[in-house]
């Protein structure tokens, strides 16, 4: 392969939370404590990658800081040309309404939530979200005031996530909604919606009056063939009540580079974001992060996430057959997209009479730093980042046979 995806980068004291604080002194951090002694850390908890970014990527950043002057400045064409052509080729969309003008800059994909919410809700206001949850989701309501209500997925006879169509209009109707957040692909079941379940999804909304935030950061991470469908692009409706965010952040492994975008092709939602984004002077693009994504949607970047996808692939491949194979009373569905794995131990955690911080913490003790899915909204469920070179992912799975699912 050209590029590489064997190495680990050692990311110590380099500016990374996946690795400088997964933890605190006394067991108080993000885990539930240090690996035992022999045991190095494995982070597969907080959704970043351990691989090395696209080389085009560093090489536009390096190249943009050769030059000593970082003052005001305004978004290049090259970086709305950069996206358009990211969505097109990567997306296939192909409506000529894709212009600079629908293209807007936002601090994080919960930046741009927590605008939108503010410019289309009140303090107090229902929101819909599916369960489980995405984390940042449930944080970004709670800060804003909203109140969240939950249509839970379903896994039906093959155990493949769903949406309840009755359940999503119910909740809307009994509590007066007209926001709802959507994410496609999935966070944190790995969901990939076809374009008949996205359509069934928007025919709700459009019926009950809901704008849509759509949350498709995860986009361009899909495994084993699978293809992502634009919530934008399955009706005219849906292309004008819907707030669409994507960034490289996710792709690219880019998120301490700050910068995400949206998609807005309705005036009059377009024009209520800027307005609200513009009230705080918080919502600046970074120059570098400009370069960044340039470099990310370049063809080389392109290339790049075309391995990537089958690294990640592999990896699921891998640890789904492991988990089945092995880890009796552990469930989960193959992720169709992402790089997380949900996996559901209430069977185990019933067979063993252990509870969930149990099993955890005998992952941490041996260097496995999953995470907790009790935020998630999956009460004895864990979180797993697959994002790191596959000799690892066979190593922690080797450890979690041999000294946690034992016995």
């Amino acid at each position: 392969m050209k590029f590489d995806f064997e190495t680990k980068p050692d990311r110590r004291g380099k500016d990374a939370l996946a690795v400088d604080m997964p933890y605190k002194d006394g067991g108080s951090g993000f885990g539930p404590g240090k690996p035992k002694d022999g045991f190095d850390l494995i982070p597969m908890w907080v959704a970043d990658m351990n691989f090395l970014t696209a080389p085009s990527i560093t090489e536009a950043v390096i190249e943009r800081a050769k030059h000593p002057c970082f003052g005001y400045f305004e978004p290049r064409d090259a970086y709305y040309e950069s996206i358009i052509r990211w969505q097109k080729e990567i997306h296939h969309v192909t409506t000529d309404a894709l212009t600079r003008e629908v293209i807007g800059y936002e601090n994080g994909v919960l930046g741009g939530l927590s605008t939108a919410l503010q410019a289309f809700t009140t303090p107090g206001e229902a929101v819909l979200l599916h369960s489980p949850v995405y984390v940042g989701f449930s944080g970004t309501l709670s800060s804003t005031g909203r109140t969240p209500v939950l249509s839970s997925l379903f896994q039906d006879e093959e155990g493949i996530w769903r949406m309840d169509f009755e359940d999503m209009e119910k909740k809307i109707r009994e509590n007066h909604i007209h926001f709802a957040v959507f994410c496609s692909p999935h966070n944190p079941c790995g969901r990939v919606w076809t374009k008949e379940e996205i359509e069934q999804a928007m025919d709700v909304y459009r019926r009950n009056d809901v704008i849509v935030f759509s949350d498709e950061i995860w986009s361009d991470l899909l495994l084993n063939g699978h293809e992502h469908i634009p919530t934008q692009s399955v009706s005219d409706d849906a292309m004008q009540r819907t707030i669409a965010l994507y960034a490289p952040s996710k792709t690219f492994n880019l998120a301490g580079m700050i910068g995400s975008y949206h998609i807005i092709y309705n005036p009059y939602l377009r024009d209520r974001m800027h307005r609200q984004s513009s009230m705080t002077h918080y919502n600046s693009m970074n120059v570098l992060s400009q370069h960044a994504l340039i470099g990310a949607y370049s063809e080389t970047g392109q290339e790049w996430l075309m391995g990537l996808r089958e690294v990640l692939s592999e990896n699921i491949n891998y640890a789904f057959d492991f988990i089945k194979e092995n880890f009796e009373g552990v469930s989960l569905q193959k992720p169709e997209g992402t790089y997380m794995l949900f996996l559901d131990c209430s069977g185990y955690l019933k067979k063993k009479g252990i509870a969930l911080d149990d099993l955890l913490k005998a992952g941490w003790d041996v260097g496995v730093a999953w995470q907790d899915g009790r935020p998630f909204h999956g009460e004895s469920s864990i979180r797993m980042n697959l994002a790191l070179p596959v000799k690892y992912v066979k190593e922690a799975f080797a450890r979690l046979e041999k000294y946690v699912f034992c016995c």
